[in-house]
């Protein structure tokens, strides 16, 4: 069993990526609530644990290359966001079902049953956003994880 930190992790960065990819080349404000959801600071002005660990993984998604901010606003957002080359190469990245990671796309595929993404139904290759948009559309904390890790792993 995934510690729970760690599908908050894949669900905020693969929601972040999301949001990001729509827009892309635009630059956005990402609002750690719209990822996240609603916070109400306490007395201190503090923020809960889940919105600091979502604000960090934005922050962790910069840090490692996948995309770029100007700055921050407070712990509230990132402002004029963009994909990079890496994070924009790996999500409009053909995913092959053959692949090393084809063990994880079945796994997906099975979880999506009910999607048009399917590999079986769009050939050999599937998107790697329109996996990862399917499998945000499910809610299924273990196909979110399957696929951050592939895309992760790349």
């Amino acid at each position: 069993m995934a510690d729970i930190h760690i599908t908050d992790f894949y669900r905020d960065a693969a929601k972040a990526l999301n949001q990001i990819y729509g827009s892309f080349p635009r630059l956005i404000t990402v609002f750690v609530e719209d990822i996240s959801g609603p916070d109400t600071p306490d007395e201190f002005g503090l923020h809960s644990p889940r919105h600091q660990a979502c604000f960090a993984t934005l922050l962790w998604l910069a840090s490692e290359g996948y995309i770029r901010y100007q700055d921050t606003i407070r712990q509230e957002a990132i402002d004029q966001v963009t994909l990079t080359h890496k994070g924009f190469t790996l999500l409009s990245a053909q995913l092959s079902c053959r692949s090393a990671a084809a063990d994880k796309v079945t796994h997906i595929n099975r979880q999506l049953s009910d999607q048009t993404t399917q590999c079986e139904l769009v050939g050999d290759f599937s998107p790697a956003i329109d996996l990862l948009r399917a499998a945000l559309r499910t809610r299924a904390s273990s196909a979110v994880d399957s696929i951050m890790q592939i895309l992760l792993d790349q």
